[in-house]
């Protein structure tokens, strides 16, 4: 269930984020002033924390999506359906602690 619950999540939460990404861009073209000004408030510690959120979000919604793959496409899908849940747990947790040491240090100088 957790499984489902935080794919649908992290789903809404990519598609906002494009969509803020896509009017933000939009900027460019309307107002380089403008854009210049939002891209500004970006630049914030909140902000990169967001940042680390968007990607654990991109990275769990995409290995949690090739789970769902295997268990429609694959005979034993089903049966392992909660064994691949816990690998896509120690994947993500991988790939997270791949990313978050250099997220880390530009957060650490957004505060400098």
């Amino acid at each position: 269930m957790w499984s489902w619950v935080l794919h649908r999540i992290t789903g809404v939460a990519i598609y906002f984020f494009l969509l803020v990404h896509i009017l933000d861009t939009a900027l460019v073209r309307l107002s380089p002033e403008a854009y210049n000004a939002v891209i500004g408030t970006y630049k914030t510690p909140l902000m990169n924390l967001g940042e680390i959120a968007l990607v654990g979000a991109i990275v769990f919604h995409a290995f949690n999506g090739l789970r769902i793959i295997l268990i429609d496409f694959w005979s034993k899908g089903p049966k392992y359906q909660r064994a691949m849940f816990w690998v896509v747990l120690v994947l993500w947790a991988v790939a997270i602690a791949g990313f978050l040491p250099r997220q880390l240090m530009n957060l650490v100088a957004d505060f400098n």
